[in-house]
């Protein structure tokens, strides 16, 4: 009888690298092959030469690097060792990306859009969008439109929306009432994103955490808090899945008029 894990196996050998030493930092290079997530370098807690190493694999390997939580000064680091390469720096998500001259991003075709409740949870939106279209997602941004003035919410709503997103990413600290009142209204996915914005008690994120988690909107999906690396690749998976259903369909629909009018 096959082995049920035989493919998987299979899959995981095609994608292994070398095998690493007990001495060195064990790199994960190979995983936006195997997930579609590219591995994401925590800058914070390494030394500059660590992540400095660790930024030149990337590149000779993928051709790109992407660190988070980037302090200033490993900012500088990058940009003198890397002088001759493209490193963009987002400062508000903390986050940098460092790319070889001759890498060509890659766009599938996956809408993903961001909705903040205030401008204090835009720096962990950026950091999903950054994902996001790291991923190849197009991405649509609406900041500041919490549920203390929802009226600001209906008319960008509305044009999110009409740009076919496949899938909606909702910031929020406080209360984290805004992810529960779009789930509530859109038939796209949404994931609900809640951060350590606010004061007293819960104002840690633990409030909008628990608030998300108990929503009587069915279908709201909750990451921890503050995870906008997690927020982000989740909405990019599903928006990306379905560009594949979308073009495969808008292929299969082309060949048939094709066909059809070879035929008249």
């Amino acid at each position: 009888m096959r082995d049920p894990l035989h493919d998987l196996r299979a899959a995981l050998a095609a994608t292994a690298g070398p095998a690493p030493s007990p001495h060195t930092v064990h790199l994960d290079l190979t995983r936006e092959a195997r997930t579609g997530v590219p591995e994401i370098v925590q800058a914070d807690g390494k030394d500059v030469s660590t992540v400095l190493a660790i930024v030149q694999t990337f590149l000779d390997q993928n051709g790109r690097a992407i660190l988070s939580r980037v302090r200033r000064s490993m900012m500088r680091a990058l940009e003198e060792q890397f002088a001759d390469y493209r490193v963009e720096e987002s400062p508000r998500a903390r986050m940098a990306v460092v790319r070889r001259p001759d890498y060509l991003a890659h766009h599938t075709g996956g809408k993903v859009g961001f909705i903040t409740a205030g401008t204090a949870d835009a720096p962990v939106a950026e950091q999903a969008r950054l994902i996001a279209e790291e991923m190849g997602c197009e991405t649509f941004v609406i900041y500041d439109v919490g549920v203390a003035g929802l009226h600001r919410l209906i008319t960008p709503l509305q044009r999110l929306l009409e740009d076919n997103v496949d899938v909606i990413v909702v910031a929020a600290g406080m209360d984290g009432a805004l992810a529960s009142v779009i789930a509530g209204l859109v038939e796209v996915p949404v994931i609900g994103l809640p951060t350590a914005t606010g004061y007293g008690y819960g104002g840690r994120g633990e409030a909008a955490l628990a608030s998300m988690l108990q929503t009587c909107s069915p279908g709201l999906t909750v990451v921890n808090v503050g995870n906008g690396i997690g927020a982000g690749s989740s909405a990019a998976r599903i928006a990306n899945r379905i560009a594949v259903a979308r073009n495969t369909t808008r292929a299969a629909r082309e060949a048939a008029e094709t066909n059809a009018a070879r035929s008249d």
